[in-house]
């Protein structure tokens, strides 16, 4: 049996990761240029994941600065729900 590596099971759970990026626009074309010179993917595609991983290698207080503030309104929002279902809850009869 085969092993499955974390970036298999993150790529599966998320397409978006695998999606190819194109030059289009000054900060893509940045990007696709400069991940595509330091990885050199066989096929000359540059994806998402490859972007991303680059970024976390190279500056990671950014990814973590994205990380975090989506952690923190995901909480927000969770709370948030958490209140209005118990408000709902309240006003509806009891039966």
């Amino acid at each position: 049996m085969s092993e499955v590596t974390q970036e298999q099971v993150k790529a599966e759970d998320n397409p978006l990761l695998n999606k190819i990026v194109y030059k289009e626009g000054p900060l893509k074309d940045m990007l696709v240029s400069y991940v595509g010179e330091k990885l050199k993917p066989e096929n000359d595609e540059v994806t998402v994941h490859m972007i991303v991983s680059v970024i976390a290698e190279e500056f990671p207080e950014f990814v973590y600065l994205l990380a975090e503030e989506n952690f923190l309104r995901g909480y927000q929002q969770a709370l948030e729900d958490v209140e209005k279902f118990n408000s709902s809850q309240e006003t509806e009869p009891q039966g």
